[in-house]
């Protein structure tokens, strides 16, 4: 059963990367430890696992069980655990979403299935529709749609996000990563409009202040792992309506989002991993293939970031209570 019933996604919700030893088994006491770091931001809502963040697309579901029950065994009693659901079907989407409510997670963040990514998220709305229909048959958990750009097919329009709310009362939130500033600000005031507001958690962690500045609900992003203090120090400054607050917040998160969120992205939560391995969090900043280690000649990119940014190993999460 969810240990905190009738979550509603909102605030701040860093996505936690997934620890790895030379092996590349999970290293389950540094998972723990990382766990540990980011909750002891104090004002941040929950905690995702099992996302993009923590490289859900290598790991076994056995694997996924584990890092979830890790992670309410760690952190649970005192925050909401969000648990992704990565599944190209939707029966096996449902499984995993059935095992996250009996584990006691309170929330699912559900990924586009690949077979939507082929024209369906576009041009076949019922696809989704009864994608998500399944799961929600599935557990009584609310939800978060990973709302991914529309031209690359698997993103949802409106209409099928509307159509999505009408029907399914679990719908609770989407992640927006449309990567479109007109869209997304639609998204914000038609969704979060609603006479059952869906809330519009922003990943646009490259301009996280124009996104906020929207009126987005939250942020749900595996910088959070590196910046939560900073990241909830922004958003507290968007609610308080104090620009300049927020502009001089901006400032410091700059370099790391310059660094983090280059091209290539697949590289993005790689390069969060070397970051923590600097700040003395991690033991090492293994990845699993495909994904493999970067040059140090980027390290040292990370390196003049953090330095940019003011984080050191002393300093990190040093905002939170601004």
């Amino acid at each position: 059963m969810p240990r905190f019933k009738d979550f509603e996604p909102r605030g701040v919700i860093p996505a936690a990367l997934l620890p790895f030893a030379e092996d590349f088994s999970i290293d389950e006491a540094a998972t723990r430890k990382h766990l540990n770091d980011i909750a002891a931001v104090d004002g941040i809502s929950a905690i995702c696992v099992n996302g993009h963040a923590s490289e859900v697309h290598a790991c076994t579901v056995d694997e996924q069980r584990l890092v979830l029950e890790v992670a309410l065994d760690e952190i649970g009693d005192g925050l909401p655990v969000i648990n992704g659901i990565y599944a190209d079907g939707s029966h096996e989407a449902a499984r995993l979403a059935r095992m996250s409510e009996e584990s006691g997670a309170s929330c699912l963040l559900i990924f586009p299935p690949h077979p939507i990514g082929r024209g369906g998220g576009n041009t076949r709305p019922e696809m989704a529709l009864g994608h998500f229909k399944a799961i929600a048959d599935a557990t009584d958990l609310p939800f978060i749609a990973f709302q991914y750009p529309l031209g690359g097919g698997y993103g949802y329009p409106l209409d099928t996000l509307l159509a999505m709310a009408d029907q399914i009362p679990s719908f609770r939130a989407i992640k927006d990563g449309s990567y479109d500033a007109m869209l997304h600000e639609r998204h914000v005031r038609v969704l979060q409009g609603l006479d059952r507001p869906i809330n519009v958690l922003t990943t646009h962690s490259p301009w996280l202040l124009p996104s906020l500045s929207t009126g987005c609900a939250g942020l749900l992003s595996g910088a959070g792992s590196i910046i939560a203090d900073l990241q909830l120090a922004l958003f507290n400054a968007i609610q308080d309506k104090d620009l300049a607050r927020a502009r001089d917040i901006e400032q410091r998160i700059w370099p790391t989002s310059k660094c983090f969120y280059k091209q290539p992205s697949c590289d993005m939560h790689n390069r969060m991993k070397e970051a923590l391995v600097i700040l003395g969090r991690l033991p090492r900043a293994v990845v699993r293939p495909p994904l493999m280690k970067l040059p140090e000649t980027e390290i040292k990119t990370i390196e003049m970031a953090l330095r940019d940014a003011g984080i050191t190993r002393d300093g990190a999460f040093s905002m939170a209570a601004e």
